[in-house]
């Protein structure tokens, strides 16, 4: 066998999806294990959608290939319902039909890096985001968040940050992992920064739908439209709708960038299931309660988690305004003794939790951010409880 690629050996497998993994195969062979680390609603899918996927099942066009793009009608949805977020109107032809949002992100730095540039990307971040980034032979460039400003990022390390290799920010709020929330003015800033530097602005709107304490949802788009030749927004409806395994996400931008995602699309995936993209249109053209709903019930386990959490020896955690992750800190374990095991890292405090009490959470040091660990309430209200009181218990 001839030696491999690279950078692809480079690339670290998804850490969220390793936890989520090797919770899952432990309790395959009869372990009691609480997963807390995968991003994904334990909601089903509304009812509503899968019926107009078992509808499109029946419809011979929809058996053949489509355009790359998307569905034409899907496409003009998106572009509808995206009004909000963007710097501007924009209509179906700047809209991209993926394969979930992770497709997006690729395609979008794929469609901006050249080897060399560098993206700022604020920590703690997504895992994704700074592998894509160095796959495509661009160099990541953390900026790390303070606790005490609820982990966001101000302009001024931004600007501290630049360079004349700079060529884009990677940016979400919510933000995965700690559920940052910025306001208006705290985007309006980060915006017209990236503006002055003449840089992209990739902003991650995937938990667009999950804001609570009357926190409101903005994006810079639409509060600096100057932008707009240098912004791309990307979502889908995994989160919102609890499609997670349908795998249909979008990327909204510059008509040329488009065109050039598409092209490299075609040569990749070319068109998503047109099964998914049916039923991604239901989803968007359909009643919102489902959404309102899950909000409702993750804001309720928000609340939950941080009063259990705030109990438990040695961790701290910062309230979160949207998402569905809490983001504690475990440094006043660190160097400490939990049955008879010394926590020195992250990594150390998850090995021990899931093989002294069963749960599994996802180590700070994969969001960039050790002395952290990241824990998903997108699961029922009683493996919720469970799971916390097996944490306190342990380290009471």
């Amino acid at each position: 066998m001839g030696t491999l690629s690279e950078r692809t050996l480079a690339i670290a497998e998804s850490a969220t999806q390793v936890i989520d993994a090797r919770a899952k195969s432990l309790i395959a062979q009869g372990q009691d294990v609480i997963g807390f680390g995968a991003g994904e609603p334990d909601f089903t899918t509304p009812d509503y959608i899968v019926a107009a996927a078992v509808e499109a099942c029946q419809r011979p066009q929809l058996h053949k290939y489509t355009p790359v793009a998307g569905l034409p009608e899907l496409r003009a949805a998106i572009a509808s319902v995206s009004k909000p977020d963007l710097p501007h109107a924009v209509d179906a032809s700047q809209v991209l039909v993926t394969n979930g949002a992770k497709q997006a992100l690729f395609n979008a730095l794929a469609g901006i890096i050249n080897p060399g540039d560098e993206v700022i990307i604020p920590a703690p971040y997504w895992v994704t985001y700074p592998e894509v980034v160095t796959w495509l032979g661009g160099v990541p460039v953390a900026v790390m968040g303070d606790e005490a400003n609820g982990f966001k990022v101000t302009p001024g390390q931004l600007q501290a940050a630049t360079t004349a290799k700079t060529k884009a920010i990677v940016f979400a709020s919510p933000s995965n992992p700690t559920g940052a929330v910025y306001g208006a003015d705290e985007l309006t800033a980060i915006g017209q920064w990236a503006l002055e530097n003449n840089l992209w602005v990739i902003s991650d709107d995937i938990y667009r739908n999950f804001v609570y304490d009357g926190a409101e949802f903005h994006s810079i788009g639409s509060l600096v439209p100057e932008i707009a030749d240098h912004y791309v927004a990307v979502n889908a409806v995994s989160k919102s709708y609890a499609m997670t395994g349908w795998r249909l996400g979008w990327m909204i931008g510059p008509l040329e960038l488009i065109k050039a995602a598409t092209r490299l699309q075609s040569h990749s995936t070319s068109n998503v299931s047109n099964v998914a993209q049916a039923a991604a249109l239901a989803a968007l053209q359909g009643d919102a309660a489902s959404v309102v709903a899950m909000r409702d019930e993750f804001d309720h386990r928000r609340r939950l988690a941080v009063d259990m959490l705030s109990q438990t020896p040695g961790i701290s955690c910062v309230e979160p305004l949207g998402a569905f992750y809490v983001f504690p800190s475990i440094k006043d374990l660190l160097g400490k003794t939990v049955h008879g095991h010394r926590i020195d890292s992250s990594l150390g405090f998850g090995e021990v939790v899931l093989e002294e009490i069963g749960i599994a959470v996802v180590p700070g040091e994969a969001f960039g951010a050790p002395g952290y660990f990241r824990l998903s309430y997108a699961l029922s209200e009683d493996k919720l409880k469970e799971g916390l009181a097996r944490l306190t218990n342990l380290l009471g």
